[in-house]
C-alpha cells in the first residue's frame, strides 16, 4: 500500500476518487469510463491516425493503422503519382476536426 492508500494493482477513479482495479475500464462505484495512458481509451487514436496521414500518408500508413489494408495497398501502389499524398493530407485534417464520437463509431466500432 502506498501513502495514498492504494495498492500496486489499483488506481483512483477519475470521477469519484475510489480505489478501483488498474485495468478497469468502468468504475464499479460510479459507472464512469476510465481513460487509459495519456487520456486515450483503448482502440485507435484519431490524433495518431492524423499524424500518420500528414507525415506518412503518401504510403498509406494511416490506412493500415485504421485497419483499411486494401486502401493502404492502393496508396502504396500509386504513391509515385503523389495523388495519395494529397488525399492523405486532406484526410489528416479531417481526422483532426472529426468529433471523438464519430471517429470511434467509424474506426473503433463504439460510440
Amino acid at each position: 500500500m502506498d501513502i495514498y492508500g492504494k495498492q500496486a494493482n489499483e488506481k483512483f477513479c477519475k470521477d469519484c476518487g475510489k480505489n478501483i482495479n488498474i485495468n478497469a475500464e468502468i468504475c464499479p462505484f460510479c459507472g464512469c469510463r476510465q481513460m487509459g495512458i495519456l487520456g486515450i481509451t483503448s482502440g485507435k487514436s484519431k490524433v495518431i491516425a492524423a499524424i500518420f496521414a500528414l507525415f506518412l500518408g503518401g504510403l498509406g500508413i494511416h490506412k493500415f493503422y485504421l485497419g483499411k489494408k486494401g486502401q493502404g495497398v492502393l496508396y502504396i501502389l500509386f504513391c509515385w503519382t503523389f495523388i495519395p499524398a494529397f488525399i492523405a493530407l486532406i484526410e489528416g485534417v479531417l481526422y483532426l476536426i472529426m468529433s471523438d464520437e464519430k471517429f470511434n463509431a467509424k474506426y473503433n466500432n463504439k460510440e
